[in-house]
């Protein structure tokens, strides 16, 4: 019996709230609106597609460029074995072989950035907003409760006032106040979970940002120095470099 119960009262409360769904959609039912908290949802939703956007074409990029580390790293090794087996060309291929070398250890350094700022972004979307996103849901589900609730009553007190309708009157206020109690409290954690994000969203993507600035620009200025220096300012660990002699492009 108690499953039952609980049974009916699910399916009642689903049949009304598609009623009320329904009712939106056809312009006949009135939806109750928070303009400041729906923009401020609104700017959420269309900001999360701009990021998924960058990590997408983030994600292009180091595909493309451990793809160009690695012909470099191999044009290097190419380069390294001519040089010992043409002697009239040994001093050629070595600064080509030094120079690709260097290269593909810049290339290897920034990729170490750019991942890190791939990783750092994918956390923010897909979790971070993600979850308040989950929270939008659930106070927009709560919304449809209150809405769905709030026109049944009305409808009762514009009825008449008997017996028969008075307690039907009295258990509608009641589940109104319940189910007004749960949109409150839903609205309440959403404005709370946007301002909190907001604060996370700007402390991550400040730090992100002058990340990959940093990287980018030391990179294709050919300034290590600068490169190593930003990923130690980030506490970004790469593999342990080898303990070559450094090149001649590297003593310049």
């Amino acid at each position: 019996m108690e499953k039952l119960e609980l049974v009916r009262k699910w399916s009642l409360n689903t049949y009304k709230c598609t009623r009320q769904i329904i009712s939106e959609k056809l312009g006949r039912g009135s939806r109750t609106v928070d303009l400041e908290l729906e923009a401020q949802i609104d700017i959420l939703r269309d900001n999360k597609k701009k990021y998924e956007n960058i990590l997408r074409l983030a994600q292009t990029l180091s595909t493309q460029l451990f793809q160009m580390v690695h012909t470099q790293r191999q044009l290097g090794d190419a380069f390294a074995d001519l040089s010992l087996k043409s002697l009239e060309l040994h001093e050629e291929f070595g600064y080509n072989a030094d120079t690709q070398k260097l290269l593909a250890k810049n290339g290897e350094t920034l990729l170490g950035a750019i991942n890190f700022f791939i990783a750092s972004v994918n956390t923010l979307v897909n979790k971070t907003i993600e979850d308040t996103l989950l929270t939008v849901k659930q106070y927009e589900s709560a919304r449809i409760e209150y809405d769905a609730y709030r026109t049944d009553l009305e409808e009762l007190n514009l009825g008449p006032r008997d017996a028969n309708t008075l307690p039907k009157i009295e258990q509608s206020q009641h589940l109104f106040q319940a189910h007004k109690e749960k949109y409150d409290k839903m609205r309440n954690d959403v404005s709370i979970k946007l301002k909190f994000l907001e604060e996370n969203k700007v402390k991550v993507l400040h730090n992100q940002l002058v990340l990959f600035h940093n990287a980018i620009a030391a990179y294709f200025a050919g300034n290590q120095k600068q490169l190593e220096q930003t990923l130690k300012q980030f506490h970004i660990k790469l593999k342990t470099p080898g303990v070559d002699a450094p090149s001649w492009l590297e003593e310049q």
